[in-house]
């Protein structure tokens, strides 16, 4: 499926689709706390702990986005 193809999937599953919509909702808000860590000149040991571990479930967000994303390409097949 083209990549064009493929958001137009994604903009209609956040319109339709409970679970994506939460994993993206999920997803941007670790983006948030991603991008807050990052403005730390020095992050603390947890805060480095916790920035490991927040792009750790980010992959794993993405990962579940990209199988409903997979599961709906080949309904739409």
């Amino acid at each position: 499926m083209g990549e064009m193809l493929r958001e137009d999937l994604s903009a209609q599953l956040l319109k339709s689709n409970e679970e994506y919509r939460r994993l993206v909702e999920e997803h941007h808000g670790y983006d948030r706390r991603l991008e807050e860590l990052s403005l730390q000149r020095f992050p603390t040991p947890e805060e480095q702990v916790e920035e490991l571990r927040l792009k750790k479930l980010k992959l794993q967000l993405k990962d579940k986005m990209q199988g409903i994303l997979r599961q709906h390409e080949q309904i739409a097949s």
